[in-house]
Parts: structure tokens; sequence; C-alpha cells
């Protein structure tokens, strides 16, 4: 049986997406909710939370969750580190899916990102840029920030070696810092470019959304996943079998 899906953020533009696409997909949105509704009462109307409103409102949603033991999909972006570090331990108490874009090709972008950055060296300069729309609120992107902590990964560096644009005398570039530059402007759903560049050659990983609607098929997938696991927090490389 299909889970029932709560929207949080309904009058968001995500959330309309989601709206629109449920039923494409076979479910059921048993609630629609947004700022000042009563998140509680509408859970009895759900199995599986789908937030995409604020991540000032992160927190409460995954406390609800614990409390009433529904599975939750959190697709809210500008959290801090200390914060998500937090945040994270409480949404392993449910089964949770965290991801920073719910693209399919955008997740495969991810897995071709950590390849590259494995295979090639410090002498390939790693940078990010990324494009949203003028009305988008935080930077850099879900998207890129996941990009970027792969890149660290991969390099064993640590966050400070990101470099949030340059201006001035910055000097000559070293080997030991990953460059992240955020554009907005207009109607822009999401561009993603991680550039590796070497002397003699550049290799550069692209993903352009030109639809919502990818973004809200693919959260509603992980809706349908995330409702038959057991507690712990997942991402779309766990729904999609890419790991």
């Amino acid at each position: 049986m299909a889970p029932r899906i709560l929207i949080n953020g309904a009058k968001g533009r995500m959330g309309q997406a989601i709206a629109a696409a449920a039923p494409e997909l076979g479910l059921t949105v048993g609630a629609a909710v947004d700022v000042g509704d009563d998140l509680g009462r509408a859970l009895d109307s759900a199995d599986v939370i789908v937030d995409f409103s604020s991540h000032h409102a992160t927190r409460a949603v995954l406390e609800l969750a614990a409390a009433r033991r529904k599975a939750v999909v959190i697709g809210t972006t500008g959290h801090s580190a200390a914060a998500r570090a937090e945040l994270l331990a409480l949404a392993a108490k449910v089964p949770c899916v965290w991801a920073g874009n719910f693209s399919v090709g955008v997740n495969l972008l991810f897995a071709l990102t950590r390849r590259a950055a494995a295979v090639l060296g410090s002498d390939y300069d790693a940078e990010v840029v990324e494009m949203h729309h003028r009305f988008k609120k935080d930077a850099p992107s879900g998207t890129a920030a996941r990009l970027l902590e792969i890149i660290l990964e991969e390099r064993k560096l640590t966050a400070a070696a990101l470099r949030h644009g340059r201006q001035g005398i910055t000097g000559e570039r070293t080997p030991f810092e990953v460059g992240i530059h955020a554009l907005r402007g207009g109607d822009v759903v999401g561009d993603h470019t991680v550039i590796f560049a070497a002397l003699g050659e550049r290799l550069e990983l692209s993903h352009k959304a030109s639809d919502r609607g990818i973004f809200a098929r693919g959260a509603l997938r992980a809706a349908q996943w995330v409702a038959t696991q057991p507690p712990g927090v997942y991402d779309m490389q766990d729904v999609l079998g890419l790991k």
C-alpha cells in the first residue's frame, strides 16, 4: 500500500510541484500544510512528512516525527554545519531521507564527482559553480554544498580549504583550496558545474535542471522508499541504489 504524504511547505514552489506530481506516481497527499498550520493534527492523515518549508522548521518537524513515529523526507537547505550535526542525530530516530537535491541526474553527478576527485590528484584544481533563480535565499545551494563535501572528503581537506568567491590580491591559487561560486538571476531552476582544471586540460561535470518536477518526483520516490525502512538517516544515493 502506497504511503500517504504530508507536504510541509505546501505553498512554496517545491510544495506545489510535489502536490502536482503525486497523482502521476499514484500517491495520495493526505495533508498539505504551511506556516501557521497545525502540523501535528495534519499528521493523522499521513504516513510520511515531506518537508520543503524552511530550515528554521526542521527541528520541530523532526521532533514531531520522532514523537509520532513517522518517516520523513527533508529537502530544506541553509542549515549551519553545527545545526545540521545536531539535527542529524535527531533525524536518526526515525526513517529519514535527508538530501540537498532529489534529482536522479544530480545524484549521479555526486557519484561521478566522487570518482573524479579520487582519480584526479591535487594538480587538478577543483571549483564548483552553481546558479539559481533570483528568489533563492541561501547560498551556496544544498547541492553545491554536497558537491563540496564530496571533494573535501576525497582530498582529505577541511572546510578551511573552501574559497567563497575571490576578490582583491589573492595570490596564486594553491593546490589545497576548493572554490565555490554562487550565481543568482532570473528563473534558473538549478545549474551545477564541477570543474577539475590542470595545466593542459580541464574536466567539467555539469547538470542543468529546467523543470522543478524532477525534484518533486525524486522527493516522492524517496517518500515511497523510506516508508518501509528502519530508523536511520539516508540520502538519495541510498534510495537509488548508488552506494
